[in-house]
């Protein structure tokens, strides 16, 4: 009898399994999971980790081993999901659903899948609430500016100024009653690649949570991150109701191998936005490839933006924008929505140190390494 060719389903299912009797406390690449409550041979610490890349990136799924029979399946389901959305919102993929979108659009009304078309909403929202410093028509100043291609370079001053008259969340019109979106200007495009990776994280959640799984840490490319109930069971030495989280890490942009801060993270969402990793220098100045749209230059002033959010893609969406606006109008945006916590790391204003801005969280919530 021939031999069942082994699958990658195959590969992740015996390599998650494998998990189990990994030393406790094991985490994700920028993550800090800690051990359990009582010692390191605490069973209930143990993690289970299925992970596949998409996206140009890793996304993983994190589970206490043990504690759901078919745990491991079902992350396999919600990391098939992910190569789903990847399909339809890539714009390097000719047959995706954005990339249809950026073809036709321009000649006339075109519908949308629901759950993307209110993703466009949500996109939309965000470039209206943040003055335009949020734009997923932004793609075409990525282009000039060859991060597209990750050959980053100062663009000449007329391919600079085309690709500003194609940007601009202006110049798309979204029907809710039709669910159709239209450009209003040839040569408009979006780029989703700014929210798409929160919500793919966020549908994976979902079908988590539909599955059962209540415990549980999803992230993508260790920058958005969607945690459920927590790693272990609270200590027994514990207050009355205290909760059960993950201990998510910040991590340090000027040295990436450290982390800067811990956050506590249950039932909800986190997202960071960083340069250090896309850039050029020219002339000994850094240029790096998160662009502020309204002006059509990369944006400056911030080393990293991290956004605590109820969902991956409204953390993701955010932690962008608060890059591009700097630390007093990210954090005046967080004062006025209650939900939206944030941590702004910005050079120091003397010496080669940096400085740190938060609004929205507490002393229990996290803390500064």
């Amino acid at each position: 009898m021939s031999k069942r060719k082994k699958t990658r389903r195959d590969f992740l299912f015996g390599k998650a399994a494998e998990m189990r009797a990994a030393a406790a406390g094991a985490a994700p690449a920028g993550l800090n999971v800690p051990a359990g409550p009582d010692d390191a041979a605490d069973e209930s610490s143990y993690l289970v980790r299925v992970s596949r890349p998409a996206m140009a990136c890793e996304f993983e799924v994190c589970l206490r081993a043990g504690q759901y029979v078919q745990g491991t399946e079902m992350a396999l389901e919600a990391l098939d999901l992910v190569e789903q959305l990847e399909a339809q919102m890539s714009v390097f993929r000719p047959a995706s659903e954005i990339s249809r979108i950026n073809l036709t659009a321009a000649q006339g009304p075109v519908e949308v899948e629901p759950r993307l078309f209110a993703l466009l909403e949500l996109a939309m929202q965000l470039y209206r609430q943040t003055g335009g410093a949020y734009d997923i028509t932004a793609g075409p100043l990525w282009e000039a500016w060859g991060f597209a291609r990750r050959a980053g370079a100062i663009p000449a001053a007329d391919r600079l100024a085309a690709a500003r008259k194609l940007v601009g969340g202006h110049r798309v019109k979204l029907d809710p009653a039709g669910r159709t979106i239209r450009f209003l200007q040839p040569g408009v495009r979006l780029n989703m690649g700014s929210i798409g990776k929160g919500y793919a994280v966020d549908r994976g959640a979902e079908r988590l949570l539909q599955a059962g799984v209540a415990d549980f840490l999803f992230q993508g490319g260790n920058s958005s991150v969607r945690a459920h109930g927590g790693h272990a069971p609270p200590p027994a030495e514990s207050p009355a109701g205290a909760a059960a989280f993950w201990i998510v890490g910040i991590r340090h942009p000027l040295h990436p191998e450290q982390r800067l801060a811990e956050v506590k993270l249950s039932d909800r969402a986190l997202g960071t936005s960083g340069a250090q990793f896309q850039s050029f220098r020219h002339q000994g100045r850094r240029y790096g490839h998160i662009l502020d749209p309204r002006s059509g230059w990369p944006a400056e002033g911030v080393l990293s933006a991290t956004v605590l959010a109820p969902t991956a893609a409204l953390a993701d969406a955010l932690s962008t924008a608060f890059y591009v606006l700097g630390p007093e109008a990210a954090l005046n945006y967080c004062r006025q929505h209650a939900d939206i916590a944030a941590v702004i790391v910005t050079p120091a204003a003397h010496g080669s140190g940096v400085e740190i801005h938060s609004a929205g969280l507490d002393e229990e919530q996290w803390r500064v390494l």
